[in-house]
């Protein structure tokens, strides 16, 4: 039984665990509860106007550019005798059709936001746990200088807790407890490829919140920032392509650190909302991606300076394949497969995790 879980999983044998110590095992996933149908389709409807809401900025005529295979629409427009251009996102008939609406949405925008005032409250009153001010302010400035229009994306245990509206599941205090960190990422080459850039750089907006850029210890090249008055940090990440140095995102304005499995995780993000006010849209990994990816994390993380983060990801990484397993397992499969693919070094991190997790090795098992 052992060699053949082994088999389906590409992992070291589970029932091996049964040698350790129980102390050694990590975290067991935490009861799944949903939340309310109401505030499970109230989520959907905000995030929808929030979607409409970014539409109806589209003010020009629409292009597209077509860059390694893939199309960028962008809003070109005049101001005065000269022609500007915004990105607008990538080219998908979802995106097309709220373009072409956009005249229509401008001209409903007043109900429109009072609808999203309304939404929140039912959010807030059917139990989501909202952003604290603090993140929230920071997302909503990003927000609005294009950072996430640009291919910024949240990362870490901030975009955790937004899971929490789009799988319509309940994250206890534990779950969402912050680790002082809030990271974002983005793919250098689509940074180069949009030719667009944000509205107001994070550095300055960070500065204005209170924080602190920390150069690089030896190149002196900045990609954090720290809290003046705590001990949150600002981080601006990167998929490593070969050595994990500091690269530069034009796009955001910002240099960030290179980190190898980085481009598993954000590809193919995907929109949520922070509740904070009547609700930030941003963008994070896909769930699936986020759970495996923070499997590699916590092997990775094992034994180093970040040891006490490793069983924080352990924790997600079970929450999120406990609850995926049973309301997007097809999903989930493919994520896992797509991991295990990548080479032997991604099946002997993702298999060092899965030993520490025996349930979570079983429903991936199950789900294989």
């Amino acid at each position: 039984m052992c060699a053949a879980l082994a088999f389906l999983l590409h992992i070291v044998p589970v029932c091996s665990m049964e040698k350790h110590d129980a102390h050694r095992a990590g975290p067991r996933p935490a009861p799944i509860l949903s939340h309310s149908r109401a505030a499970q389709v109230a989520y959907q409807d905000l995030l929808r106007l929030h979607l409409d809401e970014a539409a109806s900025g589209h003010v020009g005529s629409l292009e597209a550019r077509h860059r390694n295979g893939r199309t960028y629409l962008y809003d070109k427009f005049r101001i005065g005798t000269e022609m500007k251009s915004r990105y607008l996102g990538e080219d998908t008939p979802e995106l097309r059709q709220r373009l072409s609406a956009a005249e229509g949405l401008r001209a409903q925008a007043e109900e429109r936001r009072r609808s999203m005032a309304r939404l929140a409250r039912i959010l807030r009153a059917e139990g989501l746990i909202a952003t604290d001010r603090e993140t929230g302010s920071m997302l909503l400035a990003f927000a609005r200088a294009g950072v996430f229009r640009l291919g910024g994306t949240l990362i870490g245990t901030a975009a955790y807790g937004l899971y929490q509206g789009e799988l319509g599941i309940r994250f206890g205090a534990d779950e969402l407890a912050q680790t002082g960190d809030i990271d974002f990422a983005s793919f250098e080459r689509l940074s180069i490829a949009l030719e667009d850039r944000v509205e107001q750089g994070p550095d300055e907006i960070l500065r204005a919140l209170k924080f602190d850029a920390v150069p690089g210890v030896h190149d002196r090249q900045v990609w954090r920032w720290r809290q003046s008055s705590g001990e949150a940090m600002v981080e601006f990440l990167t998929p490593a392509f070969g050595e994990e140095t500091v690269r530069p995102l034009p796009a955001l304005g910002v240099s960030a650190q290179a980190l190898h499995y980085l481009n598993y995780l954000i590809a193919g993000p995907i929109h949520a909302l922070a509740l904070y006010r009547s609700g930030v849209l941003v963008q994070i990994p896909r769930p699936e991606r986020f759970a495996i990816h923070k499997l590699i994390v916590a092997d990775r993380r094992r034994g180093g300076p970040d040891q006490a983060k490793s069983r924080k990801d352990l924790g997600q990484a079970a929450f999120l394949i406990a609850a995926l397993a049973e309301d997007r397992p097809d999903d989930l499969a493919m994520a896992h497969e797509e991991a295990l693919s990548r080479g032997p070094r991604w099946r002997e991190r993702i298999g060092a995790s899965l030993a520490r997790l025996p349930e979570t090795a079983e429903i991936l098992a199950g789900i294989a």
